[in-house]
Formats: structure tokens, C-alpha cells, sequence
């Protein structure tokens, strides 16, 4: 589970830097050996997609702002609204987009592998 340790908040260095805002809440250990859990605010400016991407391991997420276009992989589109929630398969290849009119905002829970990059864009 979480540690008891204070969270962290810092700028989370990884795959999207410049394109998206990710600021790392928190990032602890988990009860699931080899994995870690990891808390990211995304801030998605209107129209930007991430492109393409998977995650090491479960991703949980809730749109705190805005509306926002979820594509995941063998899965129809979501327009997804402040208050809504989604769950992405580990490995899965998925996309989202802001739909304005104003800034998207997500929480994503992140179990993942330990060590392992927390994003990978593909193509």
C-alpha cells in the first residue's frame, strides 16, 4: 500500500513534457510486488491530444475539468466530462484529447512496473 510519507508534488519528467502539464502528486510503493503506484495531474490544453501512448501497468483515471475524447485500443471513443472516470489496461494504446472549451484536467492512478518508463508514445 501507500506509505505514510508526505507526497511529493514536482513536475513529472517523461514522454510529454512540452507537449502536455503533468505534475506528479504522489508515488509510493504497492502491495503487488515489482509495482509502484503513481498519482500525475495531466492538464491538457484545448484541442492537444497526448497521441498515442501506453503505460507499464493500470491506469485510473478521473477528469477533474473540461471534457476530454478518450480512445483506447479495440475500444468505441469516450467524451468523457468533469466527474466521469476511465480504466486502461496495462499495455493498452490509447489517446486523449481536450474538447474545449476550456482546459482538460485528469487524476490518473498509475499501478505500474517498477523502474519502467511511466509513458511511451508510440509511433
Amino acid at each position: 500500500m501507500v506509505s505514510d510519507a508526505a507526497p511529493t508534488s514536482q513536475q513529472s519528467p517523461d514522454a510529454f513534457a512540452g507537449k502536455l502539464e503533468r505534475t506528479e502528486v504522489q508515488r509510493g510503493p504497492c502491495s503487488v510486488p515489482g509495482r509502484e503506484i503513481v498519482q500525475v495531474l495531466t492538464e491538457i490544453p484545448v484541442g492537444v491530444e497526448s497521441g498515442w501512448h501506453t503505460h507499464p501497468g493500470e491506469e485510473v483515471g478521473y477528469i477533474d475539468a473540461g471534457t476530454v475524447e478518450v480512445l483506447v485500443e479495440g475500444r468505441p471513443p469516450r467524451t468523457l466530462h468533469a466527474g466521469e472516470g476511465f480504466l486502461i489496461p496495462p499495455g493498452t494504446p490509447h489517446n486523449a484529447r481536450d474538447l474545449g472549451p476550456g482546459t482538460g484536467r485528469m487524476l490518473s492512478t498509475y499501478l505500474v512496473e517498477i523502474g519502467e518508463p511511466l509513458v511511451t508514445l508510440l509511433g
